[in-house]
Parts: structure tokens; C-alpha cells; sequence
């Protein structure tokens, strides 16, 4: 495997930005939207449940409905994928059975031989404390997933931008999850940048590593 060099990292990263206009012309080819989406399957997650999904929009209209529960956010209905980030409500043993089934499968053991890991989970995210706060918890996987795709977009030359500003609920309904187990929790629309936009040029404005890095 040849590794991306240091200086492109950096460079790909001075590249990107939150874009605030899109080209709504301009849009992603097969092949790069392929490997975005292998990009976001393997993010990872605590214990590698995975307790996601990505809806991808490219359907203009649904775009269109979209942005207005998004405070009427342009990106959403100019960008050429529009990612939606959803999470599952409740963790449950079934999920935990097909992650532990979809493991043996992949590694060629037996699923029984996992069972101590299995009982672990469950009596942390199903039967102990933190089952009472496990949308926060899957929350914080989604955001695992989305700062991922985000640079691994940016590898690629590809903009995004991270909305919060949504409306999760309405979304839920607009995408008919609704009742299903799984909500929104946050989108990122992706693309190209319209050479209007001028948040393009514009420096990136960050703290000193100094105030950020800390070095025992």
C-alpha cells in the first residue's frame, strides 16, 4: 500500500472547508462517490457495532424538502450528495447477534467463541448504565463517521459541509424512519465548491498548537 504523504495530508486539509456554496451543476462521478461511500462503511465505532446509517440523497426533490427543514440552507439542495447521518434509538441484542454473526463470517470463527465479548456489551450499552444514555453514546459514533468521510473527502478533492442546523426531526419523517428505530442526528452535504463562493479563499483561522498540543 502506498501511503499518502504528510505534506498532501496537510495540504488536503488547508483545502478543505465548510462550503457554503455549491456548484449545483457540478457533480460527483461514480467512482469517487464509490469510494466515499466505502470511506463512511469503514469508520469506525466503539466496539465496532456500527450503530448507523447513511442515507444518501440525490434526489433533487427530496433535496428540495430537505432544505427547508435545513433553515433553508442552500447547500442541500445545490450539492451533488447530500450524506444524512442517523443513528439507532436503542441498542439491542439482535444488533449485537448480527454484528458478532457478520464477524464470524468475515473472520471464519465461530460466533460462540465471542461470547464473553457479547455479554460484555451487552451489560454496558443493553442492561447497564450507559443504556440510558445510548443516543448520546451512538451520537458520538455518527460524529466518528462524519469527520471521517469529511477528510477522507477531502483526499479526494471533494467539498462538504457539516450542518447541524437541521431540523433531526423532520428529517426522520422526510426520509420515512420515522417509528423504525433509527433517527437523525446530523447531514453533510458534498460536492464541488462554486467558484462564487468566497469562503473558498478565505483563511483558515485557528489557535496556536501551542494552545492546543500538549506534550508530556
Amino acid at each position: 500500500m502506498k501511503n499518502l504523504s504528510p505534506e498532501k495530508l496537510i495540504e488536503s486539509l488547508e483545502w478543505r472547508y465548510a462550503t457554503k456554496k455549491f456548484d449545483a451543476n457540478k457533480k460527483i462521478d461514480k467512482n469517487t462517490w464509490a469510494s466515499l461511500e466505502l470511506a463512511l462503511i469503514l469508520s469506525p465505532s466503539s466496539y465496532g457495532l456500527q450503530p448507523w446509517k447513511f442515507i444518501i440523497v440525490e434526489d433533487q426533490a427530496i433535496k428540495d424538502q430537505l432544505k427547508a427543514v435545513s433553515w433553508g440552507q442552500s447547500q442541500v439542495s445545490d450539492c451533488s450528495h447530500h450524506v444524512v447521518f442517523a443513528i439507532k434509538e436503542k441498542m439491542d441484542e439482535a444488533h449485537i447477534d448480527a454484528f458478532l454473526n457478520q464477524t464470524a463470517k468475515i473472520r471464519g470463527i465461530e460466533a460462540s467463541s465471542m461470547e464473553g465479548y457479547k455479554k460484555m456489551m451487552l451489560g454496558d450499552l443493553v442492561t447497564g448504565p450507559r443504556s440510558h444514555m445510548i443516543s448520546e453514546w451512538a451520537a458520538r459514533q455518527a460524529y466518528i463517521a462524519l469527520g471521517n468521510f469529511m477528510t477522507a473527502a477531502a483526499v479526494v478533492g471533494i467539498d462538504t459541509c457539516p450542518l447541524e442546523g437541521i431540523d433531526p426531526v423532520k428529517y426522520t419523517e422526510i426520509l420515512g424512519l420515522a417509528g423504525s428505530g433509527w433517527k437523525v442526528v446530523v447531514a453533510c452535504p458534498a460536492g464541488y465548491r462554486d467558484a462564487e463562493d468566497k469562503y473558498a479563499t478565505s483563511k483558515k483561522v485557528r489557535f496556536d498548537a501551542k494552545d492546543l498540543i500538549i506534550h508530556k
